[in-house]
């Protein structure tokens, strides 16, 4: 079955940097687009970042210019390198990935930006 599992959030200060990463297993990770999404307390899931299967990204405009993702087919991985942190980044970020519109998550990564 798919799994997906999250690592690399923590407490930062403004300003600062985190890199998250997720590994996957249970499918052909290589074939398909991966995404993250936060939570904010209060506040819908949204997603932050994609890659596609062949490379190409997106971001949300909170975060064009701030953040980047990447993946490597050959380890499983997808990173989410995020710089310039403000407090509103603050949230539990998630690993995603959609087959056939159903969608799976990892357990989430908490991120809390404060001084």
């Amino acid at each position: 079955q798919v799994q997906l599992v999250e690592s690399g959030g923590g407490l930062v200060q403004p300003g600062g940097s985190l890199r998250l990463s997720c590994v996957a297993s249970g499918f052909i990770f290589s074939t398909y687009d991966m995404n993250w999404y936060r939570q904010a307390p209060g506040k819908e899931r949204e997603l932050v970042a994609r890659i596609t299967d062949t490379g190409t990204t997106n971001y949300a405009d909170s975060v064009k210019g701030r953040f980047s993702i990447s993946r490597d087919n050959a380890k499983r991985m997808v990173y989410l390198q995020m710089n310039s942190l403000k407090s509103d980044d603050t949230a539990i970020y998630y690993c995603n990935v959609r087959q056939f519109n159903h969608d799976s998550w990892g357990q989430g990564t908490q991120v809390t930006v404060s001084s």
